[in-house]
């Protein structure tokens, strides 16, 4: 029985876009594999609908990558709306409740500590997170909202950067992955005696990628001049690891690793950067300007996690 030939073209890399309203980000992955006419292709790190910013889309070997562009840092710019509760704790959701209470500047930055670190999160009543099986924001459409827990979250960095009128304020967060901005707006709001939601939000950063590497999603939109898109716009697989500590390897040492053969770290002293955490951190292994993938520290052992 012949294997089916797998449709599109066999391309690697990553292509930043800086995401319009409107569109899920699968509906953004979707337009980019078919202006590229690409075989493979998926996200690294969902955005809401309404959102817009930076949605970095890995092609082929890339998608390999996806979970190290995860874990980064992401930075994020968003407006609180406050005296007005939403269902989906963002402005595409239905009012469900108001309040005339209005904190000054002071209020509203003395209750940034409080959220600020590693903090417990409940996160919104309309997202993927499963509930007996079931995505939470289907049980809610039917009108079966979950009761959900709150769960660990890391947050680096809350300001608030502009405060454009008494009903409105512009923050930005520093976090880790799994942080929802819709439920820093909302439990803020709580905090400092009223009611809020998003009315915007855009994410200006994704570990290495940044708001200036983004492109707009029409420029890769197929036309009848341009039937499919150029891989020459693609970053190569490599940009997604540039936050993570480089080690040199010797060509001999390149190949232990590839054949699946971890390398004493006592032969690497000298070589192990100063960044990379001995005891289970990452490093990315490196062959003269060649990435060969990443590998892991731990009791004394450069382990070989993903090769490239």
């Amino acid at each position: 029985m012949s294997r089916r030939k797998p449709r599109g073209r066999p391309l690697d890399g990553w292509l930043i876009i800086d995401k319009p309203p409107g569109l899920t980000s699968t509906d953004v992955v979707n337009r980019v594999r078919r202006g590229f006419d690409a075989q493979k292709a998926g996200h690294g790190g969902t955005l809401d609908p309404l959102a817009t910013g930076v949605l970095p889309v890995a092609f082929g070997a890339a998608t390999k990558t996806v979970p190290y562009v995860m874990d980064g840092t992401k930075l994020y710019r968003f407006t609180l709306l406050l005296g007005e509760a939403r269902d989906t704790d963002d402005a595409d959701g239905q009012v469900t409740a108001t309040s005339a209470e209005r904190p000054t500047d002071a209020a509203l930055r003395a209750a940034l500590p409080r959220f600020t670190g590693l903090i417990m999160q409940i996160p919104p009543v309309y997202s993927a997170i499963k509930v007996a099986g079931e995505r939470a924001y289907d049980m809610a459409r039917e009108g079966r909202a979950p009761v959900l827990e709150p769960r660990p979250a890391r947050v680096d960095r809350f300001d608030l950067i502009e405060r454009p009128d008494a009903d409105h304020a512009v923050f930005e967060v520093a976090s880790g992955k799994g942080v929802y901005m819709r439920s820093l707006a909302r439990d803020l709001a709580a905090a400092c005696g009223t009611l809020g939601h998003i009315a915007a939000l855009r994410r200006l950063r994704v570990g290495p990628f940044t708001e200036a590497q983004a492109i707009p999603l029409d420029k890769v939109t197929p036309g009848p001049d341009t039937p499919r898109a150029s891989p020459d716009l693609l970053l190569p697989v490599a940009t997604a690891l540039a936050d993570i500590p480089a080690l040199a390897l010797t060509e001999s040492e390149a190949a232990d690793l590839t054949h699946g053969q971890a390398i004493s770290l006592v032969a690497l002293m000298g070589r192990i950067p100063d960044a990379a955490d001995p005891d289970g951190g990452l490093a990315r292994a490196m062959a003269g300007q060649r990435v060969i993938g990443l590998c892991r520290l731990e009791d004394g052992w450069l382990r070989p996690e993903r090769i490239l």
